[in-house]
């Protein structure tokens, strides 16, 4: 979560560093949560007690079996329930939509993240609501009955 007004950001260039760096992060963390809690045994790496590190890049479970790269077990499952939803992640940002479709527009590594559906981006209104969401293709869809961020909690740019 950033503090973030872009009536301050002349040419946008803190907009974009958040886009570009925080939430590409976001996104890592966020898709190995949900990669490792749907698909455990494709994302996940499986039970810590038995892991084994392998070159520093992964682990293997025991003595053998194939290399993994995911969250272990107890990191998604407390034994018995789930410890987070699998949700992909939703990115809030107060901000005008067209500096944030300049941005995506330069960096289509960033915007893949957002058109191929892996995180949701959404643009609050000055009154902290969320206004618009980013449909692909640089596109946005006005939100029918806007949704409130709470102020406590308010979004001005959420990662």
């Amino acid at each position: 979560m950033h503090d973030y007004d872009w009536k301050q950001d002349k040419g946008f260039g803190v907009l974009e560093l958040i886009m570009t760096a925080p939430i590409v992060v976001a996104s890592w963390i966020s898709l190995q949560y949900y990669g490792s809690t749907v698909a455990p045994d494709l994302f996940g790496s499986g039970n810590k007690l038995l892991h084994n590190v392998i070159g520093g890049i992964g682990v293997a479970e025991g003595n053998g079996g194939s290399l993994r790269a995911g969250l272990p077990w107890q990191s998604v499952h407390d034994g018995a329930r789930y410890a987070h939803d699998p949700l992909r992640l939703s990115v809030c940002i107060e901000a005008p939509r067209d500096a944030m479709s300049e941005i995506l527009g330069r960096h289509p590594e960033v915007r893949a993240l957002f058109d191929h559906g892996w995180m949701h981006l959404f643009a609050l209104d000055e009154a902290g609501q969320m206004a618009w969401r980013y449909a692909g293709d640089l596109h946005w869809t006005a939100m029918a009955g806007r949704h409130l961020v709470q102020p406590s909690a308010r979004l001005e740019a959420a990662v």
